[in-house]
């Protein structure tokens, strides 16, 4: 068993880089044991196609633009990640969207496909995230903590 997070985003895109903050939250937080690698994807689409290989699951966390209200939080699995990228937020949402594409005609599907994102209120130019996107960084946290838990991942809490 194999588990990738990956954190996607443009950090001087404002709210775009909410997957990238949410990942080294969780990264400079917490120490996992076993087969799970925390990855700042950034905007690498397709580059990112070797870390697919041999996986049983994938998590990401995004920015998304499921035409919401700014900080609603999305929990997204199997076929409708694919879905969920055809309106495309930033340049390297159609390259996630290639990057599974390309992962499934080679047979590197994971069982377990898990988006958690947000949608975001602002994507100009800008280095912070909105305070409505830093609001959703801890709850989305949280619930990446628990979709990992229930994979079978354990654990702990880094010393400060």
């Amino acid at each position: 068993m194999s588990i990738l997070v990956l954190g996607l985003g443009n950090t001087i895109m404002t709210d775009d880089g909410f997957g990238v903050k949410v990942a080294t939250t969780l990264s400079s937080r917490y120490h996992f044991h076993g087969p799970v690698q925390l990855l700042d994807g950034g905007t690498l689409g397709l580059d990112l196609l070797p870390h697919l290989e041999e996986l049983e699951s994938l998590l990401i966390i995004d920015a998304v633009d499921m035409r919401a209200v700014p900080g609603e939080i999305f929990r997204l699995e199997g076929e409708d990640v694919p879905r969920a990228f055809a309106s495309k937020l930033s340049v390297h949402q159609m390259g996630l969207q290639d990057l599974l594409a390309v992962a499934e005609l080679q047979g590197h599907v994971p069982t377990n496909l898990v988006v958690w994102g947000v949608q975001p209120e602002c994507i100009e130019m800008g280095t912070e995230l909105t305070a409505t996107a830093e609001a959703a960084v801890e709850p989305v946290v949280t619930r990446v903590l628990e979709e990992l838990q229930g994979w079978g991942v354990q654990f702990d809490a880094r010393d400060k």
